[in-house]
């Protein structure tokens, strides 16, 4: 028996596949897993993902990453998946072909019809007896993302080809893959992973499974939380808090890491008694979540925990410039000198240059070059020419973010031969010639930082890109933070049913007019059960009902940093 397990990322396939084919194996059964623990089996296989996903490629172009991948997915079969089913065996494979024709068709546009004969031809007639879809909302996939991530100690900022297109992908993909289980429900089995434990989801597939196995069918198609609760229609502002909070009970107790992890950036004093129920059990992620946070209860947790988990407590000074932020820098160097630095951005007070002095001695020449961002002096100037000469070329564009002129960009002229990405990170919220320019040109080829880098700015050309990609993803929202003028409101509002989620982020640090409540109600009211949504809406709402005065101090968390959907 062949089963194929396929969903967008960040759904749970990998785990589920996993745990599947351990149950299955203590049951008797002889299993292959075509690509055990996360890795392809197939070493040709892992070669071809690795030039897939490299996102500095950035001509190659739909019809080649579909080829590509479907020499990857052949390779498998010829490989690891036909020699385990001619033995008898109980073959699961994580992503087959169908992945191909949900990218390449679903989310890359190409026609279907030109691709399924060249899946047919590389399947060499062979298709999973089952299909299970474990389907899952993109912003919840993206949450579990980010958080696995962080656990595994990988940068967020670091994009695939696939991340280079936007969040939009994932959109458009999981609707290519509902589409195809609707048109052959005999075969595809759609579990969803939305509010169910992972004990429960792997049960119903062995059961499903099993079933298959030993002759008999699976009653329906469709496996859904069999006690789902009935959620409340109508939505308030007013109501917001309690139903966020009741939400993130029933999380905590599926998934209690993803329920700390949403904490972030939320101000007062529920959020705050959250974060210290979590201490115990999770005292990184909990600091974490207080990036963008200073009041006195934030810096109380920051102080506690500086000698348990001083990297966590590093990264959730975020780029604050205030004398304490600073003060504990100083004190946590030794223990976490990447992340100490990274908060230096847009910094040239002394102690910021005490800690590069320092981080110089001891050959940290590229976490320097990052923490020059927004920095515009001779030092800074000779330490990117130090960096030009030692080739860190990614960092020295990085550390550009933030400056303008002639020699600036003469330089990210120079630098785009080596990383093209680096440079146009550089460009955010800038409006030059060179930046325009850069954008139009990877526009098509790298959408999700291009629409990033329009973060601030109110001029025609950046509306205009912001309304071509809107269509698309969701990272055109994202760059409305805390705009408000007509055109910012006109985006929201129009594609609120496509991007709730960001429409709500989007509203952070924005005052709570008429009109503000009545775009948080509009979409709560469309999904008022929706997780994210709920705590979009509130962090959006408490952040506004805080003190003006305090919020006029508070710096901004850089976008990097903040725990955003």
């Amino acid at each position: 028996m062949f089963i194929d397990f396929e969903g967008i990322d960040g759904s749970g396939k990998t785990t589920l596949s996993n745990l599947l084919a351990a149950r299955l194996r203590r049951l008797g059964y002889k299993v292959a897993h075509a690509r055990e623990g996360g890795e392809l089996q197939a070493p040709i296989a892992r070669r071809i993902r690795e030039l897939t996903r490299d996102s500095k490629l950035l001509e190659m172009g739909a019809r080649t990453e579909f080829f590509l991948n479907v020499a990857r997915d052949a390779q498998q079969l010829e490989e690891v998946i036909a020699p385990a089913l001619s033995r008898g065996e109980v073959c699961i494979s994580d992503r087959y072909l169908y992945s191909q024709l949900a990218l390449s068709g679903g989310g890359r546009g190409l026609p279907m019809a030109e691709l399924e004969p060249v899946c047919n031809l590389a399947s060499h007639g062979i298709w999973p007896d089952l299909v299970v879809l474990v389907d899952v909302e993109p912003d919840l996939a993206r949450l579990r993302k980010r958080l696995g991530k962080l656990k595994e100690g990988r940068t967020s900022d670091s994009d695939s080809r696939k991340g280079l297109a936007g969040a939009g992908l994932a959109v458009r993909v999981r609707e290519a893959f509902l589409a195809m289980a609707r048109k052959d429900p005999t075969r595809w089995l759609i579990i969803e992973n939305n509010d169910q434990p992972l004990w429960v989801l792997e049960q119903r597939i062995v059961d499903a499974v099993v079933a298959r196995l030993q002759g008999r069918e699976p009653q329906v198609q469709r496996i859904v939380p069999q006690s789902a609760a009935t959620v409340p229609s109508t939505v308030t502002v007013d109501s917001v808090e309690e139903r966020f909070f009741q939400g993130l009970d029933s999380l905590e107790a599926r998934e209690p890491a993803l329920a700390v992890w949403m904490l972030g950036g939320l101000p007062g004093l529920a959020a705050h008694q959250r974060r210290l129920a979590a201490v115990e059990r999770f005292p990184g992620l909990a600091v974490r979540t207080l990036v963008g946070l200073e009041d006195e209860a934030s810096w109380a947790l920051r102080e506690l925990l500086a000698k348990v988990v001083p990297v966590d407590v590093a990264a959730s000074l975020g780029t604050s410039p205030s004398p304490r932020a600073m003060a504990l820098r100083t004190h946590l160097y030794a223990q976490a000198p990447a992340e100490v630095l990274a908060g230096l951005k847009r910094n040239d007070s002394a102690a910021a240059w005490a800690l590069r002095q320092q981080a110089l001695r001891d050959r940290r020449l590229g976490d320097v070059l990052l923490s020059l961002a927004g920095v515009d002096d001779d030092t800074a100037w000779s330490i990117r020419e130090l960096g030009v000469q030692k080739k860190l070329y990614s960092e020295v564009a990085r550390s550009l973010t933030g400056l303008s002129g002639e020699r600036t960009d003469a330089l990210r002229e120079a630098l785009l031969k080596h990383d093209r990405l680096a440079v146009l990170r550089s460009v955010t919220g800038l409006d030059s010639p060179f930046a325009n320019g850069l954008r139009e040109q990877l526009a098509d080829k790298a959408m999700k930082l291009v629409l990033r880098s329009l973060t601030g700015l109110t001029t025609d050309e950046a509306f205009a890109l912001r309304e071509r990609g809107a269509t698309l993803t969701k990272e055109a929202i994202d760059s409305l933070d805390g705009l408000d003028e007509p055109r910012a409101w006109e985006l929201r509002e129009a594609f609120a049913e496509r991007w709730p989620a960001t429409v709500l982020s989007s509203l952070k640090g924005l005052p709570m007019t008429a009109r503000a409540e009545a775009l948080i109600t509009r979409i709560l009211s469309a999904a008022p059960g929706r997780l994210p949504l709920l705590r979009n809406a509130y962090c959006v709402i408490a952040t506004a009902q805080e003190a003006p005065a305090e919020r006029s101090v508070r710096p901004v968390a850089s976008a990097e940093s903040q725990v955003s959907l």
